[in-house]
């Protein structure tokens, strides 16, 4: 009883200390990634409903990821302008509306110009979000302020992917209804709920009057580790795009199961990232928890290598490794990138950090597909275990950066 009562002390200070706006920036990703439903099915919209080809459906994808791009650079920058309260607002808000549009519309040229607006507004809310965490992060708890958020996004994209399913099967226009109006509904929540802070603009102008404020290009420390985090996101990247492939066609594992491997990565971090980020936290550097994180991620892929006949066993294996290594580095990724910023360049760091995302969802699945078709999925593995590992030293060497 008393160790019952242990673990229950611990998740509950886990929890606690954490502001009321971090709680509502949480809550409002929960929403949000509930909703975000329509883009895992995208490919299968277009080919399944509007009875395009497989080629039409690659070029949507593509345009996604375009507006994904832009969409990261403008949002961090508007953040720093007009603040992330009212970018989160909007982003949401007119993402959604253009979804239910999308929702209505058969001509293709007309969706591809739609897929970049959706992806533009959609993407521009993440670097406000990010920074808005920042923000209100008690001194000493940013980190498990981040990991808070974390766990809503992976919560709502296990429920949104789990309930997109079973809308796609019955309407894919529903699809895209219901990922529009959650959006909406998440930007209202944040209009309602989160507090305005009142001369924002005004106050920025005059704190920076006389002041250089360093940009994120012009950080040297932070582009070496941004450009390290590219590679390393790309990496990490397939994990849920290529591995489920190679479960499927090379180990014979059915869907059923390749979903069921799949999702002890959400349901690890549900229930143990928080309570790990609350023991570590401060006890040692961020770039210490991510270089152990990333020695776990290549220490996954080099499960796909082993010769045993034991693919569900193996694949259990190679995600709770992954997700292992998940919980170490990413949250302190996060630390890292805000500790570099402040007040008035928080919104263009956290866009930064958001381009590697962007940039690894339109370049990790189409570069692991083509090494894996041309020189087979043993060199792919091979390949990414050593850039993991690459990742790993060259991180340490960033451990005294100032």
């Amino acid at each position: 009883m008393s160790l019952f009562k242990e673990i229950t002390t611990t998740y509950k200070q886990s929890f606690t200390g954490l502001s009321r706006e971090t709680w509502i920036l949480s809550i409002v990703m929960l929403i949000n990634r509930s909703g975000y439903m329509a883009v895992p099915f995208m490919g299968l919209f277009v080919t399944q409903s509007l009875h395009r080809p497989a080629s039409d459906a690659g070029y949507i994808i593509t345009l996604f990821g375009l507006g994904s791009i832009l969409g990261s650079a403008a949002g961090g920058k508007l953040t720093d302008v007009v603040g992330f309260r009212p970018v989160q607002i909007v982003a949401a808000i007119v993402s959604g509306i253009f979804f239910l549009i999308f929702a209505n519309v058969t001509h293709f040229q007309t969706l591809c110009i739609l897929a970049v607006v959706i992806s533009f507004f959609s993407e521009a809310f993440r670097p406000a979000n990010f920074a808005a965490i920042a923000a209100y992060a008690k001194p000493g708890l940013e980190t498990r302020s981040y990991s808070l958020n974390r766990l809503a996004t992976n919560i709502g994209w296990a429920v949104g992917v789990s309930m997109g399913g079973l809308i796609a099967s019955y309407n894919y226009k529903m699809l895209f209804i219901v990922d529009g109006a959650v959006s909406i509904i998440a930007g209202l929540a944040i209009l309602w709920f989160l507090p305005r802070i009142k001369g924002y603009r005004k106050a920025i102008k005059e704190k920076t009057k006389d002041m250089i404020v360093m940009k994120p290009w012009q950080d040297i420390v932070f582009i070496k580790f941004i450009l390290l985090s590219t590679v390393f996101i790309i990496c990490a990247f397939l994990i849920f795009r290529v591995v489920p492939v190679f479960f499927k066609q090379v180990w014979k594992i059915d869907e059923f199961m390749i979903g069921l491997i799949l999702g002890f990565n959400g349901i690890i971090i549900a229930l143990f990232e928080m309570v790990m980020i609350h023991k570590i936290e401060n006890k040692r550097s961020p770039i210490f928890f991510i270089v152990v994180g990333v020695f776990f991620i290549a220490a996954c892929f080099l499960v796909l290598l082993l010769p045993f006949n034991l693919p569900v066993l193996l694949g259990c294996m190679c995600i709770v490794l992954f997700t292992i290594g998940e919980m170490f580095a990413l949250p302190f990724i996060n630390t890292f990138v805000m500790s570099r910023s402040n007040e008035f360049n928080r919104g263009l760091y956290a866009a930064g950090y958001m381009l590697c995302w962007s940039v690894a969802s339109l370049v990790g699945p189409t570069a692991g597909f083509f090494i894996a078709e041309n020189y087979g999925y043993n060199v792919l593995w091979m390949l990414i275990s050593g850039m993991l590992l690459a990742c790993a030293y060259f991180y340490y060497l960033m451990r005294d950066a100032k």
